[in-house]
């Protein structure tokens, strides 16, 4: 398994990469876990891909398929020449759900009270596609529940911004609201969104992070590649 983050200037990022390998290690021994990035973070995937003596399936820790899932890793695996698969990425796993809702109850939210309101803010993309599967975060997230309301907001782009989504849930009848950062990892981006909430007086989870359901969400997709090739 080739581990391939997005990369970024905040070490934070790269760090929970490497924790989530270490995870996935845990879950799997003897399976062979490396890690790599698309930019910004040493090693390359470009170079890792170079170092193969086998064949190996690039695992995008990556929710969206967005730019890098979907241009940059095909055209590093198909310059690399190496027999190479890649798996999906990693989505609206209903793993990753029960960890957002992990990280709200950390910050104190009751799934039954029916004063709070959940933002759940993503990264926002280009494609209208991924920001759609986004949005389909708000029911799966409040099923159960007796919140407020479940809005979703973009931390970049022309969509629904932040502030809108916080006053969206206002005029909703939340009287607490809460911010869920559908992200794996802090970083520059989820800093800005912190300040927004921290301006308003609202709190805000932790990013999704380094946690066991994380990896079992990476070995499903790395498990769901291999068995493809299997059937090829």
């Amino acid at each position: 398994m080739i581990l391939t983050a997005h990369g970024s200037v905040d070490p934070r990022s790269a760090a929970v990469t490497h924790a989530v390998a270490e995870q996935v290690r845990v879950q799997r021994s003897g399976l062979d876990v490396r890690v790599a990035f698309c930019e910004k973070n040493s090693p390359n995937l470009a170079d890792v891909l170079r170092t193969l003596l086998g064949p190996a399936v690039v695992t995008p820790l990556l929710l969206a398929s967005a730019y890098h899932a979907r241009v940059d890793i095909p055209a590093m695996i198909d310059e690399a020449g190496a027999d190479v698969l890649e798996a999906d990425t990693l989505g609206e796993d209903p793993r990753l759900v029960q960890i957002m809702r992990e990280r709200l109850a950390e910050k104190g939210a009751d799934e039954h009270d029916p004063e709070l309101g959940v933002l759940v803010v993503a990264v926002g993309s280009s494609r209208a596609a991924a920001n759609a599967r986004a949005a389909t975060l708000v029911a799966t997230l409040a099923e159960g529940t007796r919140w407020a309301g479940v809005q979703v907001a973009y931390a970049t782009g022309p969509q629904r911004s932040v502030i809108n989504g916080i006053e969206l849930l206002r005029q909703g009848g939340a009287g607490r609201i809460v911010l869920a950062p559908w992200f794996i990892a802090p970083g520059r981006i989820t800093d800005r969104v912190s300040k927004i909430a921290c301006s308003a007086d609202i709190p805000m989870a932790e990013p999704l992070g380094s946690h066991p359901l994380m990896a079992q969400a990476v070995l499903d997709r790395f498990d769901r590649a291999v068995a493809q090739r299997a059937a090829a």
